[in-house]
């Protein structure tokens, strides 16, 4: 199977509604690695890694998110897959400067 990777950003009403901790648990029941963080302008960036069927799976669901969210747009693109992405973390807000 293909390994591979995308970098996502989610537009909406995605910051304070759980957003984070659910793209978390949808990586992780999927056995992805990578990352999920806010952005100071109310965007959220995604980094999922992993067997490509469950990377576009959870890249899908990311047009949808939790069930307070509101997702206007998601934007994303493929990359090569990183082995040194372990695990799934939940990152802080970026700040500013």
């Amino acid at each position: 199977m293909t390994k591979i990777c995308v970098n996502a950003f989610v537009t909406g009403k995605v910051q304070g509604v759980w957003f984070r901790k659910s793209t978390m648990d949808q990586a992780l029941s999927h056995g992805l690695s990578g990352w999920v963080k806010n952005l100071s302008d109310g965007r959220v960036e995604v980094m999922l890694c992993g067997e490509s069927n469950a990377v576009r799976q959870v890249e899908a669901w990311l047009q949808i998110g939790p069930a307070l969210a509101s997702v206007a747009q998601v934007t994303s693109e493929s990359l090569p897959y990183d082995e040194g992405l372990n695990g799934f973390v939940m990152q802080n807000e970026e700040s500013e400067g």
